[in-house]
């Protein structure tokens, strides 16, 4: 059975179809990436899948449930945790208090006191290597510093599965390298199904994900094992044009 299950999803603003006709599903624990230039409706497809729009046709299923119509806020509880690309952190607050959040609004939410959650957020701060950080106002953190937190705090929600919007966007190689390694990790080790978007990086994409979706004006053009995928002359078009131009990405 898959944890996800996208069925003939579309979505469109107007006369914009966003998204078109999208279907796939990623099972327990499995690593899949995203992928398409600007517009090619990846953004519009994780809001979908997070409950932010709701789409005008199709359906979407979490564990067998139809989820379709379901609010954000009620996902989360099941077990569906995301970061942005932009870290949305409560600046005044410290990196502590801003993890626990995750562990008070995620599948453990109901069973969790303020102390407990704290306790889970140290457990992910040390995960993540922001020890130093513990009490700090978030609002002081790097930019990397913040997007480390953004995933600790997602990590604490205890999710069945991580949607990562550009999680990696601006940090430097080496810190790609190491970041893909750790969240493997704890993937692999808690069982989490990860859904990476990305643009760029594609040394991010070859070292996580086992599978590609590639999108390109709302479209599904490729869903194949990422060795597969990157070689699929479709997705060479979509990136560089048929002419072998850099297309705007």
């Amino acid at each position: 059975m898959s944890l996800l299950r996208l069925e003939n999803v579309t979505k469109q603003f107007g006369g914009l179809v966003a998204v078109n006709n999208v279907s796939f599903e990623i099972k327990e624990g499995e690593f899949l990436g995203i992928v398409g230039t600007n517009g090619s409706g990846k953004t519009t497809l994780f809001n979908v899948i997070n409950g932010v729009f709701f789409p005008e046709q199709g359906r979407v299923f979490f564990n067998d449930m139809d989820i379709t119509r379901t609010p954000s806020y009620k996902r989360a509880p099941l077990g569906i945790g995301r970061t942005f690309q932009i870290p949305r952190p409560f600046a005044s607050a410290t990196v502590r208090e801003n993890i626990a959040v995750g562990a008070m609004f995620g599948t453990m939410g109901k069973q969790l006191n303020v102390d407990q959650s704290l306790e889970v957020a140290d457990h992910v701060i040390e995960r993540m290597g922001l020890g130093k950080h513990r009490l700090k106002s978030a609002g002081l953190l790097t930019p990397v510093e913040k997007k480390l937190m953004e995933i600790g705090r997602a990590l604490a929600m205890r999710p069945r599965l991580l949607l990562m919007d550009e999680a990696m966007a601006g940090m430097h190689p080496n810190d790609i390298d190491d970041m893909v390694e750790m969240i493997i990790s704890i993937g692999k080790e808690e069982n989490i199904a990860i859904v990476a978007m990305v643009e760029h990086i594609m040394r991010a994409v070859v070292g996580m994900a086992e599978k590609l979706i590639v999108l390109d004006q709302g479209e599904k053009i490729v869903d194949a094992p990422t060795d597969e995928a990157l070689a699929d002359s479709r997705v060479v078009d979509a990136y560089l044009g048929k002419s072998g131009e850099t297309k705007d990405a």
